[in-house]
């Protein structure tokens, strides 16, 4: 009997210990499909726009935002607001501060510039 009641404990913690592990899994699991299918959506929205010529590529856009300011491309998102679709940048720039470029996405238009010395950082034609 004592043999028994020594063994008892040790067995449920290591049952108690697995099901945490297995539910630890599962919640992983769930979370770790809804992120990409997310994504997937959204690069999928993106594609077509691209593909059925509503907006410019992101590498056009890229080529501007070089043309543009010298500084290194941290970021970039695509949103879509009120139907009108923009290219936000992210620019660290020489000096060690970030700019925040938005383009329009259909034209590839400079709409708004944001950022400390980001005078200093704009390329003369």
């Amino acid at each position: 009997m004592k043999r028994f009641r020594a063994l008892r404990p040790a067995r449920f913690h290591r049952v108690r210990r697995s099901a945490f592990a297995l539910v630890g899994a599962f919640v992983a699991l769930a979370l770790g499909i809804a992120a990409p299918a997310h994504a997937d959506k959204d690069a999928d929205r993106a594609r077509a726009a691209v593909q059925s010529g509503d907006i410019l590529p992101l590498s056009r856009i890229l080529e501007a935002v070089s043309q543009q300011f010298a500084g290194d491309v941290i970021g970039v998102e695509l949103d879509r607001d009120d139907g009108i679709w923009q290219y936000e940048v992210k620019l660290l720039l020489p000096g060690g501060s970030v700019a925040k470029l938005e383009y329009d996405a259909r034209t590839g238009a400079l709409v708004k510039a944001k950022g400390r010395n980001l005078d200093q950082a704009r390329k003369h034609p």
